[in-house]
């Protein structure tokens, strides 16, 4: 007799990163069971990136995808933080979520319901038709661990005190001391709305069926270990990591620079990159552009129009600006031998499985991070926005697999700076010891991948077998 399909629904937020990590979470999950069928539903702020479309048109048939009717936030004050603006898009795409959840249950075994941290309001859709609601974390350990603590800590610390003013680091459960300046951005103005919403998705995470985390205990264990310690009463905790990309969308730019790659030397490039969405302002792409150039060191960098807000790319894509003009006159001639540009995009995970790179100038988004540690390359950490800086903090000071540049008092990181530490990851022993840790950590990564242990019981729950 055949088995019947377990049919599970997965709600991203809008925005390219997490929907890529859910996308590779759920080809995991269907390489563990036949018996498994995924359905998308995903919120769109404005049209679907084409980034977006191309990846989704290469899913497994077990995979369908349906982007839900654009929701315009006109209504929004300018100036509005892109939390706020993630977390409205899902809250106002929920009578589409609803009528499609009602759609699918006409038909047996709709057993489960996915979201994404900021997608979290669609779990009302579930508990109305009694299927499990499961939280995905794409991010770390550390950075569920701060989001379980917050409602406790929000406690803690007086209303009036701001978590950046704190004179001494907050203990995040099984975590390494951290700033509250470092904490995510959502918290950093205790009197914001944007505040109150991420307070209240912290507060929900509290009673769901299950969190799914994309981390793993050999380089998370204290985290991990908070997390699944029954005393704090969370709910159960499934770390499932490392889910990252293995392949990526061919481009001309980007078989130009694998090609340029081709002919370099092994781990004697630098990669710069600020994920899909991260921009600098202008002042700071300067100091970077001098400071790669006066490192002697040869670069592969991606390069994006400048902008003051720093993650203004995460929702925008490109526009038709040549991001090249913005760089300091003379730039590209003097440094034509030493380096090579590409505009807004390049496939990283070719890239990073390049022998050539040596070390990853990184915005420490998570995705990146995992796919920095499974191809041993060195970070360079500089945190943007988001739980960058929490991941930086993780990255720096509990695995130790990073350099952190300081920066002056204004936050720029001046060329000096950026030359000296790029020739340490490059061409010092430094460089070589962060290497030989990323070496064990994807040692320890591959064993715990290999076994799928937390994914097959994440599989057996859902199925219910």
């Amino acid at each position: 007799m055949e088995k019947a399909i377990t049919k599970i629904v997965i709600v991203p937020s809008p925005g390219f990163s997490h929907l890529l990590s859910l996308i590779e979470f759920s080809k995991r999950l269907i390489q563990l069971s036949n018996a498994l069928h995924i359905t998308f539903l995903i919120p769109s702020l404005n049209s679907p990136s084409e980034s977006s479309k191309s990846i989704l048109k290469t899913l497994p048939s077990a995979i369908h995808a349906t982007f839900l009717p654009p929701i315009h936030i006109d209504d929004l004050p300018e100036g509005t933080p892109i939390a706020a603006h993630l977390q409205l898009a899902v809250t106002r795409s929920l009578p589409f979520i609803r009528d499609a959840l009602k759609s699918l249950s006409l038909t047996p075994n709709l057993a489960a319901l996915v979201a994404d941290l900021f997608a979290s309001d669609s779990l009302i859709c579930a508990k109305e038709l009694n299927i499990l609601s499961l939280i995905y974390c794409p991010s770390s350990a550390m950075t569920l661990s701060f989001c379980l603590f917050l409602p406790k800590l929000d406690q803690i610390v007086v209303p009036t005190t701001q978590f950046k003013d704190l004179h001494e680091p907050i203990q995040i459960p099984g975590c390494v001391p951290i700033n509250g300046r470092d904490l995510l951005n959502p918290v950093q103005d205790r009197n914001s709305i944007v505040y109150e919403l991420f307070l209240q998705k912290c507060k929900q995470l509290l009673h769901v069926d299950g969190i799914i985390v994309n981390s793993f205990k050999e380089i998370e264990q204290g985290p991990i270990k908070a997390l699944i310690d029954e005393t704090n009463g969370y709910p159960n905790v499934y770390p499932i990591g490392p889910i990252i990309q293995t392949d990526s969308t061919n481009s001309k730019n980007g078989s130009e620079c694998l090609t340029w790659l081709n002919n370099q030397l092994p781990n004697s490039v630098l990669y710069v990159s600020f994920g899909s969405g991260g921009t600098l302002s202008q002042d700071q792409i300067n100091e970077l552009a001098f400071g790669l150039e006066l490192s002697c060191q040869k670069f592969l960098w991606v390069v994006r129009a400048p902008n003051e807000s720093s993650n203004f790319g995460y929702l925008n894509s490109h526009d038709d600006h040549d991001p090249f003009k913005f760089l300091p006159h003379g730039f590209i001639d003097r440094t034509k031998e030493q380096g090579f540009l590409v505009p807004y995009w390049a496939p990283q995970v070719q890239i990073l499985s390049h022998n050539a790179i040596g070390g990853f100038i990184s915005h420490c988004g998570w995705n990146s991070s995992l796919e920095s540690i499974m191809n041993e390359i060195p970070i360079i950490a500089w945190p943007l926005f988001a739980e960058q800086k929490m991941n930086a903090v993780l990255l720096s000071d509990g695995i130790r697999v990073a350099i952190r540049p300081k920066g002056n008092e204004i936050g720029l990181v001046e060329k000096e700076e950026i030359g000296e530490v790029v020739t340490r990851v490059i061409e010092g022993d430094e460089g070589r010891e962060l290497r030989e840790r990323m070496k064990e950590m994807k040692n320890s990564a591959y064993e715990t991948f290999q076994e799928g242990l937390s994914i097959e019981t994440l599989v057996k729950l859902v199925v219910r077998v």
